[in-house]
């Protein structure tokens, strides 16, 4: 970058890109899918723009290789290892999604009870598996077949609780799909979902729905609106937390972190801790229990501590609080290979290129596929293999290997 840009500002640096790519302001707005006021604020410094799917969005519309161009910052991610890596299981997933209204699974369950089992038991798979997305990707499509034919076959209640086990399948299907498909198929994933649960018409399985959708929308860019979504649905079971069920309450607090890790993302720092603390009290009054599907529990409160440490570039805050996580109390594997992850970004953020490679290799030995398909994770080891010299840079390379991006 040149010195006269050196001193700029994110939104000065995306202002002075774009009028070097010849874009106007409209032109750019709507290749990214948000509004020219949007840009116009994030361009005159009004409105921050911290959320990293949007700026490596904004990089790949102005022809940019690295976010950095952007954000001026050291070491940041190369537009090209953000893309999404697809698994062997999508092609039988998207089948079994667009699939014929006639087409009858081989192996339908007997009892809607069956069913429910069933989905509960891959729910159990994602977060027991070192190898989530390819066992639950084997599971999945004959669950979305099932949950199809079995609800034309209901009425009245049973009709609405068949609609309950289908949201929660695809809940299941959006987390698979997220960083394995084109959007397309993950939006449908997620409209599904969304479909599902207001058939079902009960109040927890609407708040997931709010859940589920809330993710694409803030991974998309939408963080105004996923922050409304998620506020939105923990009002309507707030009321309810007293008397309610233990499923419930942690519906309740997985919808708290979901909105602190909202803000986030955009610098909000106030707000983040205060959802936070909300998540964690109710935590606290759960004990042992967590969510099936969230995993929210005590465990899974103090690695969001560390997230958000992260998402606020913290790092030094996010290694503080890591130091009071203990791996073991967290119920999901998937969820523990996260905590690596974020631990390992906070070390690179602090140039500790040696403790960002142990917890990225910590990340990885405890779920592969974790740090294999979700994109800052894989990203994070390419920029370790440019980064490490001596004796750590062989063995950035052999971790890059691994994961699939030696390339």
């Amino acid at each position: 970058m040149s010195d006269e840009s050196a001193e700029l500002t994110t939104g000065e640096r995306i202002r002075l890109h774009r009028e070097r790519a010849g874009l106007s302001r409209a032109v750019l707005a709507g290749l990214v899918g948000r509004s020219e006021g949007w840009l116009k604020k994030i361009e005159q410094g009004e409105r921050d723009l911290r959320n990293v799917d949007m700026l490596v969005r904004i990089a790949q519309v102005l022809r940019l290789g690295d976010v950095g161009a952007l954000t001026g910052t050291p070491g940041a991610m190369p537009v090209e290892s953000w893309g999404k890596m697809s698994h062997a299981g999508v092609p039988a997933l998207r089948d079994a999604i667009h699939a014929s209204i006639y087409r009858r699974p081989v192996d339908l369950p007997t009892t809607m009870d069956e069913l429910a089992g069933r989905v509960r038991q891959t729910w159990a798979v994602w977060h027991a598996s070192p190898h989530q997305r390819t066992e639950v990707g084997a599971l999945l499509p004959g669950l979305i077949s099932a949950c199809h034919t079995l609800v034309r076959g209901c009425e009245g209640a049973d009709r609405r609780a068949a609609y309950r086990v289908m949201a929660e399948t695809y809940a299941l299907a959006q987390q698979y799909a997220a960083h394995t498909t084109e959007p397309e198929l993950y939006w449908l994933t997620v409209d599904r979902a969304r479909m599902a649960a207001e058939e079902a018409d009960e109040p927890v399985t609407l708040a997931i729905a709010a859940w589920i959708a809330g993710n694409g929308l803030r991974d998309s860019g939408h963080a105004d609106e996923a922050l409304r979504l998620a506020a939105d649905a923990a009002a309507s079971l707030r009321p309810r937390l007293e008397d309610g069920t233990d499923l419930l309450r942690s519906t309740f607090g997985a919808l708290c972190l979901h909105a602190a890790v909202t803000c986030a993302k955009e610098g909000r720092e106030g707000e983040t801790w205060r959802w936070w603390d909300e998540a964690d009290r109710t935590a606290r009054r759960l004990g042992a229990y967590a969510h099936p599907f969230t995993v929210f529990g005590e465990g899974n409160v103090a690695v969001h501590a560390v997230t958000l440490g992260v998402e606020l570039r913290t790092p030094g805050a996010a290694l503080r609080r890591l130091a009071d996580v203990r791996p073991e109390t967290i119920p999901s594997t998937e969820r523990r290979s996260r905590l690596f992850v974020d631990a390992a970004r906070s070390e690179f953020a602090r140039r500790e290129l040696a403790g960002a490679l142990h917890y990225i290799k910590r990340a990885y030995e405890t779920s592969p596929e974790a740090v294999r398909y979700v994109p800052p994770a894989r990203g994070l080891v390419v920029e370790l293999t440019r980064a490490a010299t001596g004796p750590l840079r062989s063995d950035a390379v052999e971790l890059a290997e691994a994961v699939g991006v030696a390339a």
